[in-house]
Order: structure tokens, then sequence, then C-alpha cells
């Protein structure tokens, strides 16, 4: 193990997969000599040169477009989108082309490309830079889409989406680039689809992903001095997510609140609230809660930010409505 931060694990990640494959390509914008926008890929363009590290317009269609190509010519492209608000410029490549091209080919084609892209709040970076789009992704057959939380799933989980036959949307909360812990010195291997459990408990399940398990974890610190032992689920993916682990730790605690950043209506909350609702039905001993963002633009103020994205007061309280 060695101290690292979020950011220093995913580099990590694309210099390993760049020494093992000489397929991965890396394509966006300023992501060579500058590293990108959160200087993810540093030093990479140094070792790999810029035949494999490409800067790229600012034109995010063309961006997509070409990975596509790329990936239907045996190479497994990595894009960056800087914003993931940027990515509604990629929505045909991404959607219509890379989502559907395996089954149009009746199987016979695929389309091994991965999208990094940034979502979140915190950094005070107004409507336009901010918003969680992940469900949207979610919904489109034939697309993958992870959001890690820690650096060993940060570095594992890109490792499985560059190998993976399908297109990836590979999601990075930016407010925890600089997030430090331990970085393994091989992290073992972690399959998309995937959860882990976070944290054990035995009276009601906590379901996030991405930045805001760590939320999820401080609520249920917050509920232990309630007496209300909280389990923490992290996806890590939210499509495929992981139902079974979902379901079995319902079984266990018989309460279920589900927490993400982005916006709560027609969430990633809403789809594993209505799956529990069906499949795990007769384990509720409450109501299924959602934490979520609210359904506005994200303000650029801090004082507003702060009050605009949820947090583990949220969580807690949700916790709490579990009993009513």
């Amino acid at each position: 193990m060695s101290e690292a931060r979020f950011a220093h694990a995913i580099n990590r990640s694309l210099d390993d997969a760049m020494a093992r494959d000489p397929r991965v390509l890396l394509l966006g914008e300023d992501i060579a000599n500058a590293g990108g926008t959160f200087a993810v890929t540093r030093g990479l363009l140094d070792k790999y040169g810029a035949d494999r590290v490409i800067d790229m317009p600012i034109a995010e269609n063309a961006i997509a477009g070409m990975a596509v190509g790329l990936a239907l010519g045996g190479y497994r492209p990595v894009i960056e989108i800087m914003f993931m608000d940027f990515m509604t410029l990629t929505m045909d490549a991404v959607v219509n082309q890379a989502a559907k091209l395996h089954f149009m080919f009746g199987g016979q084609g695929a389309v091994p490309m991965v999208v990094r892209t940034q979502h979140g709040g915190g950094l005070n970076a107004g409507p336009q830079h901010s918003q969680c789009l992940e469900v949207w992704f979610a919904h489109v057959p034939g697309l993958k889409v992870v959001v890690p939380a820690t650096l060993d799933d940060a570095y594992a989980l890109l490792q499985s989406a560059i190998d993976d036959p399908n297109p990836v949307i590979f999601v990075e909360n930016k407010a925890l680039y600089p997030m430090k812990g331990d970085l393994s010195d091989a992290p073992a291997p972690v399959p998309l689809g995937k959860a882990r459990i976070a944290r054990a408990g035995s009276d009601v399940t906590i379901v996030s992903y991405g930045a805001m398990v760590h939320k999820a974890l401080a609520a249920a610190e917050t509920l232990a001095g309630e007496g209300i032992d909280a389990e923490v689920i992290d996806l890590r993916t939210v499509q495929p997510w992981d139902e079974a682990a979902v379901l079995e730790s319902l079984s266990r605690t018989h309460r279920l609140v589900v927490a993400h950043e982005a916006v709560e209506a027609f969430g990633v909350g809403a789809e594993i609230a209505a799956r529990m609702a069906q499949v795990g039905f007769d384990e509720l001993d409450g109501p299924i809660v959602r934490v979520g963002g609210a359904f506005m633009p994200v303000p650029f103020g801090r004082t507003l930010e702060v009050e605009y994205m949820p947090g583990a007061a949220q969580i807690v309280d949700a916790a709490r409505a579990t009993y009513d």
C-alpha cells in the first residue's frame, strides 16, 4: 500500500493499461501537454508519445465519433470529456452509434471504448459544469456506467472498463480528485456490476455510489450514536447495478435508503426503489426513502451550492424516516 490521491489512482490505471496493451489510446482536450483540466493524464505524453496521447480540438462530438471508429478498427480508445455536462455534445456518437453497433452487427462487431468524464458539485463551477447525468446513460441499452468511490476501485474499475468489449461511461466525481487514501500496489480486480459493502450493519441499508458513499459513511456514524446500525452499499457500477447485493442487504436490515448527488427526480434511486418495492416488498418494515439533489440547476454561489447538494444530514433524516 502507498498513500496517493484519487486522481493518481486513475493516472496509474491508465499508465498500466497503456503499458500492457498498445491498442489503448487516449484522446481529449488538453490531455497531452497540460495533462487534462484536472491533471489526471499528466506525464503520459512523455511516456507514450503524441500518437497515443492525442490532444483533440474543442469538439466533443468529433472526439466521441473518432473513438467509435477507432474501437471498430481494433483499438481501445479512452476519451476524456472534461465535464459531464459536455456529454450532451457526444450523444449521437455514444448513444446512437457506440451503444447500438454490437446489436446492429448481429454480435459480430465490438466497440471497446471508454468515456472518462467528470461530474458533481462542490467546486462552485455552476449549472453547466456540475451536473450528474449518469442516469441518462444508464437508460441506454448497450452502455455500461461506472462511478467509483475509492482509490483502489478507481484503479481496478478503470482496468475492467478498458478491458470490456462494450462502451463504458466511466464517471469521476471531481470533488474526489484530491482525496488522499491508500492505494494497493496491486489492487484486486473488480468486475463491472459488483457492489461492495462499505460498512456492515443490521438496521438500515444505505445504497449509494461515487462521492456520496463517503457522505453515507459519515451518516452511518451519526446514526450509530443514535443506536441505528446502518449498512452502506457502494454500487460501484450504476449499469448494470448489483440488484442481488442490495436485496440481500435489505433482507437483513428491512429498511432502505438510496442516496445520490444527482437530481432526485427520475434518478438512479427511483429505479432501485421501484425494483426493491417489487422484488423485496416482503422484506420491508418501512418506506423506501430517496435522497438526491433538488430539481433545479446547480447554483454558482458557494452558500447556495452547499444548500443545494445533499449531504450526510439528509441521509440521516432519510434513515430516521424509514422508521415512520
